[in-house]
């Protein structure tokens, strides 16, 4: 159930509905609380303000239906241009990047305030009385002593509510181009990447190596799809109720079907009466995997920017030099940290035993998932080593500088397969230096 929570949470983070829907209802009780207010007098004190000269109601009126038809349509105009750089960036840099600009809050807020804002505006107008109109009640009819009714502090707030509005508007032009720019795209995705690690992996690396495969009595998914989260305090309480230990078999953002094993139950008595049925319920499931959970999906995202850069219909060595730089200082952070994993909540021996990945697996899936692309290319390729090089300043572990020595060594074979002349010169001498830096 706290996976299925999590999965629908992160899926309204990802939506442009929830925040709209929110403040129209927030400025509906907004402007039924400010016109409450004008109707029972608490306003009265406004027409003592020398300044602020009172509304009439054919004014009122007009005001705010400009309001709300200028606001309806700045709305739709941003709704378009957001569409439209989303369909743009995902187009140029990968369709899974799709998620992080519906993530993206100034986009959503800005679109919320000014659907609030229309939405409060015709609430405060229906409420507006003509001096030849009759009121409907005794309270309305209470409100003024003058022909016709006008909330002044309703009006009041409309006027901030624009004039946040304008602000707003001003600030969205401005970060629609910055967020589409690929500089910011690529240091979104490396920044929430670092985090992730520094957050999964907080211990320093002690030299232990991952463990054995998971083995013992085996639960089955019965589903199909990308495991999308997985509720690890659930599965303790499971584990612990049952005196036993889990180990999973995947990991978040790993595809499953059924009959593919997911977890084991292991150091158990009896195994004929486990609740297999309340782990799967642990496993959450979809069409798509998502980075709440899935470290390796940011990994991917780069790889993929720097691939689709590399390639020959778009020839952007430099946009491919950025990611290689950002999976460099990824590759660093886990060169330093313990990747080996368990949860345990309380500080006693782990219930839940993770499957681990070690520093070799990532090393592939970011440098060697992108080996094809920079042996392609003399600038990425130089940057390539220059960046391993780097990666090996944090690391005191000789294992971990031998994986990246191998990830040089293979890259350096299959550029000789497509650079010639000059470039293949140039990139054997920057292999010479990078041999040399790595061995110190």
């Amino acid at each position: 159930m706290i996976a299925r929570l999590r999965k629908f949470w992160h899926d309204i983070n990802a939506s442009y509905w929830f925040l709209p829907a929110l403040f129209s209802i927030v400025c509906v009780a907004l402007a039924l609380g400010t016109i409450w207010l004008d109707r029972s007098g608490w306003a009265d004190f406004l027409n003592d303000v020398d300044w602020l000269e009172p509304a009439r109601p054919d004014g009122a009126s007009n005001i705010l239906t400009v309001i709300a038809g200028s606001m309806i349509g700045v709305a739709s105009t941003v709704f378009s241009i957001t569409i439209a750089a989303v369909a743009y960036a995902s187009g140029n840099y990968g369709p899974r990047l799709l998620t992080n600009f519906m993530e993206d809050r100034g986009n959503q807020f800005s679109l919320a305030t000014f659907i609030g804002t229309f939405v409060y505006a015709i609430t405060v107008l229906r409420s507006v009385r003509a001096e030849d109109e009759v009121a409907t009640n005794l309270e309305d009819a209470a409100a003024t002593a003058l022909p016709g009714f006008v909330p002044q502090l309703s009006l009041l707030v409309a006027f901030g509510l624009m004039a946040l509005s304008v602000a707003v508007l001003v600030y969205f032009l401005n970060h629609i181009p910055a967020s589409i720019r690929i500089n910011t795209v690529l240091k979104d995705i490396g920044a929430r990447l670092l985090t992730d690690i520094e957050a999964r992996f907080p211990d320093p690396n002690t030299g232990q190596r991952a463990g054995t495969a998971p083995d013992g009595s085996p639960i089955t998914a019965r589903e199909t799809g990308y495991v999308q989260a997985i509720s690890f305090s659930r599965l303790e309480r499971i584990a612990q109720r049952e005196n036993g230990k889990l180990k999973l078999a995947v990991r978040t953002g790993d595809f499953v079907h059924p009959k593919v094993v997911i977890a084991y139950w292991a150091d158990m008595d009896v195994v004929e009466d486990c609740p297999d049925a309340d782990v799967r319920e642990c496993f959450t499931l979809g069409s798509m995997r998502t980075p709440s959970q899935d470290m390796q999906f940011l990994i991917d995202e780069l790889v993929e920017i720097g691939l689709r850069a590399l390639s020959p219909g778009i020839n952007d060595p430099f946009t491919a030099v950025t990611a290689v730089h950002w999976l460099g200082a990824a590759t660093a952070e886990l060169g330093r940290r313990d990747l080996t994993r368990s949860y345990a909540s309380n500080g006693e021996e782990p219930r839940v035993v993770l499957l681990e990945d070690d520093f070799e697996h990532f090393v592939s899936r970011g440098f060697g998932a992108m080996r094809g692309g920079l042996a392609n290319n003399r600038i990425a390729a130089q940057v390539a080593f220059e960046a391993m090089v780097d990666a090996t300043s944090t690391l005191d572990d000789e294992t971990r500088r031998e994986t990246l020595a191998r990830e040089g060594n293979l890259l350096m074979l299959q550029a000789r397969e497509h650079l010639v002349g000059p470039e293949l010169d140039m990139v054997e001498a920057r292999y010479q230096r990078f041999l040399q830096d790595i061995e110190r």
